[in-house]
């Protein structure tokens, strides 16, 4: 029996079609009881489709001539969603044609068509852009917001905490898995205070036993990627600067050891002695091995492919959406939400001490 399909904008990214359909193809490989809906040129499609099959064998292409731009403000593409391929994409969902949507195109784009087709789950506030990202551990720690709504309260930031831990333990496996709001440091007394409700209303709901996630305090952005924890919490503002930050980090580090490897005859001896530990280190920070950027908190499962993408990281986005259709992400969201209840969404804990100077990081 095939699952709900996956319709894919064909036409997102640096590349287009080819990299998108290529990527498409690579996925099916590992989930070939999905079907897909591909959007876009159809003539253009359709020669993509030449080496791949398989996938051809398994799609339906819907032809649109009209293309979300890079740079467009997402106030214009909205009145296009009827007539571009990210909107036909996402609008797919809403009717029921297809389970999920997958494109590279323009963010602010893909989640202000997403929010108005889809409309936000019963209740979430507000959706958030959540993404995985390697760590030291085997596992992959999920961030949350990285840029859908820049301020968030302390409502906001627990309902984050369920859909991620949810959305952890599709991705990772954990059965409770370990959440931390983002914080200037990890004392009680620090941060603003809409951190510190969320972390007495995470606190005292973690310690009713309801919830499928275990609440441990602050995290600062530096222990991020350390693998201690599974889950990161934080508003779109400070999420999008720490993720930009750390694949900024990653980019430099790689950019010096090629420096450092070229540098002299000794240095590219050295590289290849070396070789295997910078492959293993060049495969751990390659953004494709991560890509695939989750809308949560709608009904319905949109996923945002990195604009640069190879073919792998497409692949591994289609994955990601095959994934979590699989495992009924929007309803195990769902359930963690009647799990939690309004009542702990209300609460702000026991009193805590007035900030001082000395929550200054």
């Amino acid at each position: 029996m095939s699952l709900p399909r996956i319709a894919v904008d064909a036409m997102g990214g640096d590349e287009g079609v080819r990299v998108m359909v290529e990527g498409a193809a690579l996925a099916r490989r590992d989930h070939d009881k999905f079907n897909f809906l591909l959007v876009g040129d159809g003539a253009r499609i359709e020669a993509a489709l030449e080496n791949h099959p398989n996938l051809r064998a398994a799609s339906e292409i819907l032809h649109c001539d009209d293309v979300v731009g890079g740079d467009e403000l997402p106030s214009r593409a909205i009145r296009r969603a009827k007539t571009t391929s990210m909107g036909l994409a996402v609008n797919a969902v809403k009717s029921g044609a297809a389970g999920a949507a997958v494109s590279a195109g323009n963010t602010g784009a893909l989640m202000a068509m997403s929010k108005l087709a889809l409309r936000t789950m019963p209740g979430i506030d507000r959706p958030a852009l959540a993404a995985i990202m390697p760590t030291l551990q085997a596992h992959d720690v999920v961030m949350l917001d990285l840029g859908a709504n820049t301020e968030a309260d302390a409502r906001n930031l627990v309902q984050y905490a369920v859909m991620g831990a949810a959305y952890s333990r599709i991705v990772n496996g954990f059965d409770k898995p370990v959440v931390r709001l983002l914080n200037i440091g990890t004392e009680e007394i620090k941060g603003t205070e809409e951190l510190r409700d969320a972390a007495a209303m995470l606190t005292a709901a973690s310690s009713e036993g309801g919830l499928a996630l275990q609440f441990d305090g602050f995290v600062e952005s530096d222990k991020i990627n350390r693998g201690e924890t599974h889950v990161v919490v934080t508003d779109g503002f400070s999420g999008n600067i720490a993720l930009k930050a750390i694949e900024g980090s990653a980019r430099f580090v790689t950019d010096l050891l090629r420096q450092a490897f070229t540098s002299s005859l000794r240095s590219k001896i050295g590289f290849l002695v070396s070789r295997p530990a910078t492959e293993l280190l060049k495969h751990h920070l390659d953004p494709n091995n991560h890509n695939g950027a989750v809308f949560l908190g709608l009904n319905g499962v949109v996923v945002k492919s990195h604009g640069s993408a190879t073919a792998k990281g497409v692949a591994h986005a289609v994955a990601v959406t095959a994934r979590l259709l699989e495992n009924k992400l929007t309803e195990r969201i769902a359930h963690d939400l009647s799990q939690l209840g309004e009542g702990a969404l209300s609460r702000k804990g026991r009193s805590k001490p007035a900030p001082s100077d000395e929550t200054a990081a």
